[in-house]
């Protein structure tokens, strides 16, 4: 900091040393006495000194304080320091301009932010009732091959409405309702829901209960069940899909004992090496993805993100054409 105080003040220094060989020549040319002139030039720099000592200290309190305003500046500027001069007051000026600017815009982007999240969860509720209506007329219709097709498509539809909702929701803390749940009920809660996707997929179940309880969010959790779910059928056909329930020493906090992990397997078309690492970023359709063409790339990535909000983790394991393991490790 001080090399870099005496590179602000090098022209004062410069200045100095010019006034002092400019005295020293005139008094060595009308051959003077030097002494005067010397002890002069020692008492200009002993005060120069004191006072350079004085602003250095003046300057690096006000290092320090801007120091200080650069990491608060997102919040506030009211502990800017005050101006020394004209210079300085400019500048404090186009800060506060800017700020305020930046502030303004902010509010702006959160106003119309907020705007948009309430029309679309107006919206998302909406067109539940649509839905549930078309629901009813399907079921008074007689069973046939185009009904069954209708009603496959009409639970996409319902399914991409709950991922709208969820998106919306998702960093709404006050929606997480975190108590001891019986795993096997959630399980068994998303199994039913997806029970003509099984049947028309022709995919065989395998799962066994669990007497397993877990401290989550039941509809969170189920969401992200329900996601893995709906991948594996999307990916399978005429094969299974195994839910498997077992218990981990908790290598993270060995204290609390031991970790609950829930693996989902299919015998699916797996997933290609490559795409494997990227599956739960947000968007990322991979190879598998861009060949259905119906792809959003938003499922995985909500899984993870719900997972991280309720203390879980969540990984998968392929291999291409053999299928594909999701392991959700619940927090203890």
């Amino acid at each position: 900091m001080f090399i870099k105080y005496m590179k602000t003040h090098i022209k004062s220094l410069i200045l100095f040393a010019v006034f002092a060989v400019t005295m020293l020549t005139v008094m060595i040319v009308f051959e003077a006495d030097l002494r005067p002139v010397f002890y002069g030039l020692v008492l200009c720099a002993f005060l120069g000194g004191l006072l350079a000592a004085w602003d250095y200290s003046r300057y690096r309190e006000k290092h320090e304080l801007l120091s200080f305003v650069e990491k608060e500046i997102t919040d506030t500027i009211d502990h800017l320091p005050l101006p020394r001069d004209l210079i300085e007051e400019d500048y404090t000026n186009i800060i506060r301009s800017s700020f305020d600017d930046k502030m303004k815009m902010a509010f702006e982007t959160s106003r119309g932010y907020e705007e948009m999240k309430e029309y679309y969860t107006i919206w998302a509720h909406q067109i539940k009732t649509p839905i549930a209506a078309l629901r009813l007329i399907l079921q008074t219709e007689p069973d046939s091959p185009a009904m069954r097709e209708i009603s496959d498509e009409l639970f996409k539809i319902e399914q991409y409405v709950e991922m709208v909702l969820c998106y919306l929701r998702l960093d709404g803390g006050s929606d997480y309702v975190i108590k001891t749940c019986s795993l096997d009920d959630i399980i068994k809660q998303s199994v039913r829901k997806y029970a003509s996707q099984f049947i028309r997929t022709k995919n065989r179940l395998i799962y066994e209960g669990t007497d397993a309880e877990v401290v989550t969010d039941e509809k969170w959790l189920g969401f992200i069940i329900e996601q893995v779910l709906s991948n594996a059928l999307k990916y399978t056909d005429g094969g299974q899909v195994s839910i498997g329930v077992e218990s981990i020493d908790d290598k993270i906090s060995p204290d609390k004992g031991q970790r609950t992990v829930l693996s989902i397997s299919d015998t699916g078309i797996g997933i290609a090496s490559e795409d494997l690492p990227r599956i739960f970023e947000k968007g990322y359709t991979g190879y598998n993805g861009r060949a259905d063409k119906k792809s959003t790339g938003i499922g995985l990535y909500l899984c993870r993100r719900i997972a991280e909000n309720l203390g879980c983790s969540i990984s998968a394991q392929s291999v291409c054409g053999a299928g594909t393991t999701i392991k959700i490790t619940l927090a203890p």
